[in-house]
């Protein structure tokens, strides 16, 4: 039996589906977390074969302590996963030091992590990236921006989400970032007039994609973090061509083995010194899935259950789970903060044949993505698109 250890498996709270799917597929299921055994749902206890408690999962040390513990109880580890960008670091330290092969490595970790190298890969793969500059000092991003002009958008190079991302607008704007900036690494890069485009795939140890889908994030999640508004995305119901081609692509330039991946571009709204309108250009990957209930919502867009192709591919390295997308799914994020026209009660009344799942976001999750959630579901863009006008009014 090969052993799986599951790195916080209780975060996100959808994540128990992952370690019950890998169960079911025969692997035994190892959890580490700081959450205490009685605190798990009862869905996810039932999915692990063992569960060992650290302090707190910052130190290396007890996890390394955990993972040791788990090796010499059950044999070699075969795997080991978080699925969540916050780890990614940690866990690869933790395959290097235990000899897991099945994962990313800590000589992987700068293109896996670094917005400027990850630039590096996506050129490779002949897509076009933003102009950038690592903002080291004041004198240096003034020439920068000489070449790009205002705006442009600084960012950790090695960051989680959209926490300190920024638009810088004129000089007063950078000046101010200079004041107040913090001790992270930053890169600057010109602004690009687009909308997010994902491209998602579960991919096999070839490389080869057993599973594609992707999201459309109209709102700037730098704006959401930044302003505290509404968040809203949606599942597509078809993959464009554009998209799988350019996430194929960037598949192989990365070099991706088993993993579940979460590729993000823009779409050009306007021509630009990058390209011109309605052309694909990279933003940045992430070596993990779509965040929070993401992988939930592929699963209503497309009428399947990513939560096992993952674990099928895990396990025998093919699924014959099948996957064919015929709706949108929306998630719509509202602030506690704000006053809306309709109450919760009067969405689930209105729309109860679309609503799927509604409920409060964790709150680790809700600076990116709200304090209350709706998923819902629709035939059409133009559908998702009234509901989002009615639910944010």
């Amino acid at each position: 039996m090969e052993n799986f250890v599951f790195i916080s498996p209780n975060f996100p709270d959808n994540y128990w589906q992952f370690c019950r799917r890998l169960k079911e597929n025969g692997l035994r299921v190892l959890g580490i977390g700081d959450c205490p055994y009685d605190a798990l749902s009862p869905e996810l206890r039932s999915s692990l074969d063992e569960y060992y408690r650290v302090d707190t999962l910052e130190s290396y040390d007890q996890v390394y302590r955990a993972v040791a513990f788990f090796t010499h109880k059950y044999g070699r580890v075969k795997w080991l996963e978080s699925n969540n960008e916050y780890w990614l670091e940690r866990d690869a330290a933790l395959r290097r030091d235990f000899n897991i092969t099945t994962g990313f490595q800590p000589e992987d970790m700068p293109w896996v992590k670094c917005k400027s190298r990850m630039k590096e890969r996506y050129a490779l793969a002949g897509i076009p990236v933003a102009r950038w500059h690592m903002a080291e000092d004041m004198a240096g991003c003034r020439d920068f921006i000489a070449r790009t002009g205002y705006p442009v958008i600084v960012k950790p190079d090695n960051g989680v989400g959209a926490v300190s991302t920024y638009k810088i607008g004129c000089d007063d704007d950078l000046e101010q970032f200079f004041a107040r900036r913090d001790d992270n690494v930053y890169i600057m890069e010109e602004f690009i007039d687009g909308t997010i485009n994902s491209y998602d795939a579960i991919v096999d140890s070839r490389g080869e994609p057993i599973f594609e889908t992707g999201n459309v994030s109209p709102i700037s999640p730098m704006d959401i973090v930044n302003e505290q508004g509404n968040c809203w995305f949606y599942i597509r119901d078809r993959l464009p061509e554009d998209v799988r081609t350019a996430g194929r692509g960037a598949l192989k330039a990365f070099g991706v083995r088993s993993r579940f991946v979460h590729f993000e571009f823009f779409r050009l709204n306007s021509d630009q010194h990058i390209g011109k309108k309605g052309q694909v250009v990279a933003l940045e990957v992430n070596m993990r899935p779509c965040g929070g209930m993401g992988p939930t919502m592929m699963n209503y867009a497309n009428s399947t259950d990513v939560y096992e192709i993952w674990a099928d591919m895990i396990a025998y390295d093919a699924t014959d789970k099948a996957a064919e997308g015929h709706q949108i799914c929306a998630f719509a994020g509202r602030r506690d903060a704000r006053s809306y026209a309709l109450s919760r009660e009067q969405v689930l009344e209105r729309y109860s044949g679309c609503i799927r799942e509604e409920g409060r976001v964790d709150p680790a999750l809700a600076t990116d993505m709200g304090d209350y959630m709706f998923l819902a579901c629709f035939p059409s863009e133009e559908e998702a698109n009234r509901f989002k006008e009615a639910i944010f009014a």
